[in-house]
C-alpha cells in the first residue's frame, strides 16, 4: 500500500540514520533516476513521492542537526509534496548554472507555474500550482523552484497506468514553450504514486 504522510514513528534516529546514510543516498539516486523528466533546455520535473520526500525529512534532520525539535517543520513542510493517491506531485526546478543568465531568465517568466500541463493520451490535465508562497514577484520575475500537482480522475488514472499511454509535460509558457514525452521507465515509476 502506498504510503501518503510521514510520521514521526517513520523517522529513524539520526545515529541510526548515520549508519545508513551512504547506502541509502546511492539507491536514493538510483530511484530518483526514474522520476525526473528534462522539458526544453533549463526545467526539470522531479516528481515525489512518500520515499523522496522521507528521505528528504531525513537528510534536512542531517544537515541541519536541530534534533527532535525539528522534526514537526519538516514533518509540515514535506507530507504535502506526498502524492495523496490520485494526483501526481512535482518539484519544478528552473536550473541554469550561471548566475546572471539565470537572473535574466527568471525575469521573463512570472507566471509559468500557471502554463504547465500533463497531457495522458488526448486529455490535458492543468498543474496546480502549491499555494504555500507566491512563486512570482510583482514585477514578474519568478523562483527557480515550484511546487506542483497534477489532479487525476479514475478514468485519466486508468489511462496513465496504460503502458501504450503516450503522455507528455507541456509548457505553453509565452517565453519558455517545451514539451517533453514522458519516458516508459518514468511513467511505469510514476503509475505506482496512484492507490
Amino acid at each position: 500500500m502506498t504510503k501518503h504522510a510521514i510520521t514521526r514513528e517513520d523517522i529513524l534516529p539520526l545515529a541510526d540514520y548515520a549508519r545508513v546514510r551512504d547506502e541509502r543516498r546511492r539507491r536514493m539516486a538510483e530511484f530518483k533516476r526514474d522520476r525526473r523528466l528534462a522539458v526544453g533546455p533549463d526545467i526539470t520535473f522531479y516528481f515525489e513521492n512518500y520515499d523522496t520526500m522521507l528521505h528528504q525529512v531525513h537528510e534536512m534532520l542531517t544537515v541541519e542537526k536541530g534534533g527532535e525539535a525539528q522534526i514537526d517543520d519538516e514533518l509540515r513542510a514535506y507530507n504535502p509534496l506526498i502524492p495523496n493517491g490520485s494526483e501526481l506531485v512535482a518539484t519544478m526546478m528552473i536550473e541554469i548554472d550561471e548566475p546572471r543568465r539565470r537572473d535574466r531568465v527568471l525575469r521573463t517568466l512570472g507566471g509559468i507555474e500557471e502554463s504547465i500541463d500533463l497531457i495522458v493520451g488526448e486529455v490535458a490535465i492543468r498543474a496546480v500550482p502549491e499555494a504555500d508562497v507566491e512563486r512570482t514577484t510583482a514585477e514578474g520575475k519568478t523562483s527557480s523552484i515550484h511546487f506542483i500537482r497534477f489532479p487525476f480522475s479514475a478514468p485519466q488514472i486508468a489511462a496513465f497506468r496504460r503502458a501504450d499511454t503516450r503522455v507528455i509535460v507541456g509548457i505553453g509558457h509565452a517565453n519558455y514553450q517545451h514539451m517533453a514525452v514522458m519516458p516508459e521507465a518514468v511513467r511505469a515509476a510514476l503509475a505506482r504514486d496512484f492507490s
